[in-house]
């Protein structure tokens, strides 16, 4: 007698079979290559990180190994936009606390950060590059300065600045000044009573530190009218009284043209005045400069020689920092060497 087959009782077979196949599948590791990343700096009052001079950092090729599942879940969410992998490297927690050069081991690092270990039971196997190089500068905390400026970053002249500097950690030798920049709508408040506004500071491109206070601004009428100019100046150098006849200063022809070429923001009488002087810049050398051998280049800042009348209604400034000169003093009669042989 034929036995009748059991469709029912195969096709459950068969579904559990290909269950167990699915599920056993989804158990194994698969790798996800992502191509990049980006790593960033965590923030840090009292340290000035970058990498190799830039802010951020890509990291590439970077493995991840785990279920397939999970993998599959991740892949989706990254493609989907609903998960970002980036990364941010914490100086204090690497131990990178001190000025200068540090080697990040990037897929150590990757191991044990926290956009890891949220991925959940992913591996990180493999990225690119190997090593970054983490620049870092110890900061210091410093009375700085404050300068106004409009919105396209020209200097403005305030009644007032309340108060007058503010604390900020910078390098050590810097000469920053801390900025406050003003719109259209702070000029006109800062004028009819006062512009409240929060300084900052720029360490390098890309890296901007807020205070931790605010300052009051005030504003004269048409503070904010001062024009740019380009001014051709003559240098007049002043030697100490021991010097003259001894010694001819000899300035290098790229410093010459750098002290000469420069921009001042001015009223159209104060620029007027200004280039009708003799000497718009002086270089002064001491007598104590000749200490220094011939060969021995020298600096110091130069004066820019702004009238008085129009400095103190604060109608001309220096658009840059003041430049430095470079110079050598040479010997007019230098001592001649005694021909062989003579005692």
């Amino acid at each position: 007698m034929i036995r009748k087959i059991k469709f029912g009782k195969i096709a459950i077979v068969i579904f559990l079979t290909v269950l167990i196949w699915v599920w056993t599948d989804l158990d194994l590791d698969e790798v996800h290559t992502i191509p990049r990343v980006m790593m960033r700096v965590a923030k840090s009052s009292e340290l000035l990180v970058s990498f190799n001079g830039q802010p951020e950092a890509s990291i590439n090729n970077i493995e991840l190994k785990g279920p397939a599942k999970k993998i599959t879940e991740v892949r989706r969410e990254l493609d989907g936009g609903t998960r970002k992998l980036d990364f941010t490297l914490n100086p204090e927690r690497e131990g990178m606390t001190t000025t200068g050069s540090h080697a990040l081991k990037v897929l150590d690092f990757l191991k044990r950060s926290d956009e890891i270990k949220e991925l959940g039971g992913l591996a990180v196997e493999d990225c690119k590059p190997e090593i970054i190089e983490v620049n870092v500068v110890k900061l210091e905390k410093k009375l700085l300065e404050i300068e106004c400026v409009n919105e396209n970053g020209v200097p403005l002249t305030p009644k007032s600045i309340e108060p007058e500097k503010v604390e900020m950690y910078v390098p050590a030798d810097s000469r920053l000044k801390a900025k406050v920049q003003l719109t259209s709508r702070d000029i006109t408040q800062a004028r009819l009573s006062v512009a409240v506004k929060t300084p900052y500071v720029e360490l390098a491109p890309g890296q901007t530190r807020m205070a931790s206070n605010t300052v009051n601004i005030k504003m004269l009428p048409e503070a904010d009218s001062l024009t740019e100019y380009s001014i051709d100046a003559k240098l007049g150098i002043t030697l100490g009284l021991n010097l003259v006849g001894e010694y001819k200063p000899e300035i290098p022809t790229s410093s010459y043209n750098d002290l000469v070429s420069f921009s001042i923001f001015a009223t159209a009488a104060a620029k007027e005045a200004y280039e009708s002087q003799p000497y718009q810049i002086t270089l002064y050398i001491f007598d104590d400069d000749k200490k220094k051998g011939p060969d021995e280049e020298q600096r110091r800042d130069v004066v820019y020689n702004f009238p008085e009348e129009y400095l103190r209604k604060n109608e001309i400034r220096l658009k840059n920092q003041p430049e430095e000169a470079k110079f050598k003093l040479i010997p007019l009669n230098p001592a001649k060497t005694p021909p062989a042989g003579t005692n």
